[in-house]
């Protein structure tokens, strides 16, 4: 067997066959985790009753906030495996593999034990009752548990994933997700309590990572996790892209998530409600948009560390296309359809957040158009540089948002967060990103950034002009949008793009379908 069929990636597989399995397992896997928290919630809701449902939800939170113990060690067991992978270094892989194990066993254990002490104080530190306290020790006990075996056991999922089978993890996760779900619904129809919920919903979830483990013996049958295997050096190699990776993340918290808490100082919780509604919107299109970066970072370690740099250009200019023809639509549709989208989905009382998903959307859409460049310069050897920018931008965010928030209040929030991720985008990153693969600024705007654009402003005009027709419900802006992006994407491909362009995207669909491709141009 070839060292490349033992690593899980077969033999003469394309790199866009990679990555469309990947994404397409991914957004299968998003949509059963939306669908699931569409039927769920309500179930969950009228079986547990509020005050029961609120806790659960509340001590979830709790745990959710522990998970960045993680340091950015996840991360850097995907670079480290990918680029070892391309090296065809076993050896290095598994010392790699069990000396973020062991780390991550150890941040479990660090994890577990403050939620522990959180677990006996649960009533001195939220405004509960001594019955739910009780309650809340033993969920908390419980949900620590999983926390604390997800770190060591998540080095299994950063081997699958380091060597491009994100398929595998995704595939897995909605399985186990369909079947946590079942399991949920089954508990409460036989009228067990909450804490049973939780008991047997964990349960299933570490079974499944037992399966991660499984599939990362299967995929690549060398890797060896063992005490024995532990390296100071490897420790220091992970650390110094690790912390750079954690201040990568934790800037972007803060560009992103603390609004909310600048709004709630000066205005007040009914004002956060408001930026909730916009924040949900974005959030979601983010997510939805940006999961193709996600898949090629494990592919910009492996061709930087082969030293391959037309791959790493094709990756820029491709990836960044890509990137904005998924967003760019659904940005315009929510610049030009805020108001009637507002109006038909939450009511006309939230009528103030129609300015902040404007100004938002052209947010995301520089964020996604940009996520290329940034993993490209986290993969191939500028994570320094872009952690400094990361954390730059976060901290010019803060300051804006707190001197525009009382004259211009949250649309002045809104500001605060798209100048500097702007500014940082387009003067900062994409050059530094064109200058690491050695390609012309110029070329990747005109063959990235502008075709993805121009379509966007006659789907844009298209949606304007029918908006004051339209019957204003929720069913009429959808049937808008739709309209619009098929406007967008026939523009996009047939005429926005390159006829060589055109003809590679067909060929590659042709070659994912099984049916012969078209003969590529020279």
């Amino acid at each position: 067997m070839s060292t490349e069929a033992q690593a899980g990636k077969p033999t003469g597989q394309s790199e866009v066959a990679i990555v469309a399995r990947n994404v397409s397992t991914r957004y299968m896997s998003i949509a059963a985790e939306m669908l699931i928290g569409l039927v769920m919630l309500p179930f969950n809701l009228a079986h547990l009753g509020a005050a029961q449902y609120g806790l659960w939800v509340l001590l979830g939170s709790v745990t959710a906030y522990l998970s960045v113990l993680d340091l950015g060690y996840g991360g850097a067991t995907v670079k480290f495996i990918a680029q070892y992978h391309a090296r065809r270094d076993s050896t290095a892989m598994n010392e790699i593999a069990s000396t973020t194990f062991f780390v991550f066993a150890a941040l479990g254990l660090l994890a577990y034990g403050a939620a522990a002490v959180l677990a006996f104080n649960l009533e001195y530190v939220f405004h509960i009752t001594p019955d739910q306290a009780r309650i809340g020790q033993w969920i908390l006990l419980i949900i620590g548990a999983h926390l604390a075996l997800n770190f060591p056991f998540s080095v299994y999922g950063g081997v699958t994933g380091g060597l491009q089978r994100f398929d595998i993890n995704n595939i897995v996760a909605t399985v186990i997700a369909v079947i946590a779900a079942v399991v949920n619904a089954a508990v409460l129809l036989a009228g067990y309590p909450l804490l049973t919920l939780v008991a047997a919903t964990t349960a299933v979830r570490l079974v499944g990572y037992y399966i991660y483990r499984l599939n990362a013996l299967r995929i690549y049958p060398e890797l060896r996790i063992h005490p024995s295997l532990f390296r100071k050096t490897r420790l220091r190699e992970v650390t110094g892209f690790s912390v750079y990776a954690s201040m990568i993340d934790w800037a972007n918290k803060l560009n992103y998530q603390l609004d909310a808490v600048v709004i709630g100082v000066f205005f007040g919780s009914a004002s956060v409600g408001v930026w909730a509604v916009a924040e949900r919107i974005i959030a979601g299109t983010q997510r939805l948009t940006n999961q193709l970066n996600g898949v090629l970072f494990p592919m910009i370690v492996h061709s930087d560390a082969s030293q391959r740099e037309e791959m790493l250009q094709r990756i820029l200019l491709h990836g960044t296309l890509l990137s904005l023809a998924m967003v760019v639509p659904i940005s315009a549709t929510l610049f030009v359809l805020a108001d009637p989208l507002v109006h038909a989905w939450v009511g006309p009382e939230m009528r103030g957040s129609v300015p902040v998903i404007q100004i938002l959307s052209v947010a995301v859409a520089i964020r996604v158009g940009n996520a290329t460049a940034t993993t490209l310069l986290k993969g191939a050897g500028q994570h320094r540089t872009l952690a400094w920018i990361n954390l730059g931008t976060a901290l010019v965010n803060i300051l804006l948002s707190v001197l525009l928030i009382k004259p211009l209040g949250l649309s002045g929030v809104a500001i605060g967060t798209l100048v500097p991720i702007a500014l940082s985008s387009i003067f900062i990153v994409q050059p530094a990103a064109c200058r690491r693969v050695g390609l012309p600024l110029s070329r990747a705007i005109t063959q990235s950034v502008l075709p993805a654009i121009w379509p966007a402003f006659i789907a844009a005009g298209l949606l304007a002009a029918t908006r004051r027709i339209s019957s204003g419900t929720l069913l009429a802006v959808v049937m808008q949008a739709a309209l619009a992006a098929a406007v967008y994407f026939a523009l996009f491909f047939g005429f926005a793009i390159s006829r060589k362009d055109r003809r590679y995207y067909l060929g590659k669909a042709l070659e994912l379908t099984g049916r012969r491709p078209l003969p590529t141009l020279a």
